[in-house]
């Protein structure tokens, strides 16, 4: 099998400086890991960051995946970011940091084809997203026309052969297996995904609950000697390869490789060539 990789970070060796993210869904059919675009689309891609790292994300789960009406099978889009479960409970909209620019237009133009993950909006408001986006579950290059109706950013993809199993557990579902009408409770939830087959109503133990985490590397310089860090996105499945180049555009060459611990754990290295002047790093995932 070919290994796949994915560009996490790109740094320069100054005191503490990054850029580039990778973010991983855990889910309950396993991780969904997705290469975010932030060079292409920064606004975007900062926007959806700032959900996860500020926690509006968490209790947060996919409310939609619509059934084809044709088949009765999902085999769409599978869309989360809108509501969350409270700690009593309740069921509440994730609040949003109120609508950020379309990025369609904005860096390399991306299709909603299979695998990638775009912001969801209003219908017929170009500029209306916030919170809510959403993974393509075929090609829906529909979603790029350009008009009012179209124009979904796409701002990242999913990386992996195991990601594509994961994505592929919504589709050809059909709304007796895991997909649950639920529109008498509220008119977003017709095609509510849950983690179960059969025709009972859903509890709250029975909604995807995706937890998403994002790894950043980070250069420290400190009396000479530059420590690189980054959080660990699983335990020993991912190797992680730390690269580094002395010019751009970059010519890699590998520092070091090591194998991935527990999930969230910092992991940590040194640069041994702590005379270089200049250098970038970057780390690779191996999947």
């Amino acid at each position: 099998m070919i290994s796949r990789f994915v560009l996490l970070s790109l740094v320069v060796s100054t005191l503490s400086s990054f850029a580039g993210t990778y973010a991983q869904f855990r889910t309950a059919w396993g991780d969904i890991d997705v290469e975010l675009y932030d060079d292409d689309k920064p606004v975007t891609v900062r926007n959806f960051l700032r959900y996860v790292q500020s926690g509006r994300y968490d209790n947060m789960f996919f409310h939609r995946c619509p059934t084809n009406q044709s088949t009765r099978l999902t085999d769409f889009v599978v869309q989360g970011g809108g509501f969350f479960v409270m700690t009593n409970g309740i069921i509440d909209r994730v609040p949003d940091f109120g609508n950020i620019p379309n990025e369609f237009g904005v860096g390399r133009r991306f299709s909603n084809t299979y695998g990638t993950i775009a912001m969801a909006k209003v219908a017929g408001d170009t500029n209306s997203a916030n919170s809510q986006f959403f993974f393509n579950l075929t090609n829906n290059s529909f979603l790029d026309a350009t008009n009012a109706n179209g124009y979904f950013t796409v701002f990242g993809r999913i990386v992996g052969r195991n990601s594509t199993n994961v994505l592929n557990s919504y589709r050809g579902r059909s709304i007796n297996q895991r997909i649950k009408d639920m529109s008498s409770l509220d008119p977003e939830w017709s095609t509510l995904p849950v983690t179960y087959s059969g025709t009972r109503a859903p509890t709250l133990n029975d909604l995807e609950f995706p937890n998403i985490s994002v790894l950043k590397l980070s250069v420290a310089a400190t009396n000479g000697v530059r420590e690189l860090s980054w959080n660990s996105l699983g335990g020993t499945n991912h190797i992680y390869h730390v690269e580094f180049s002395t010019n751009l555009p970059p010519v890699w060459q590998t520092l070091t490789s090591t194998n991935g611990i527990g999930r969230n754990q910092t992991m940590r290295i040194t640069d041994p060539s702590a005379g270089a002047t200049l250098r970038f790093y970057r780390v690779r995932i191996g999947l």
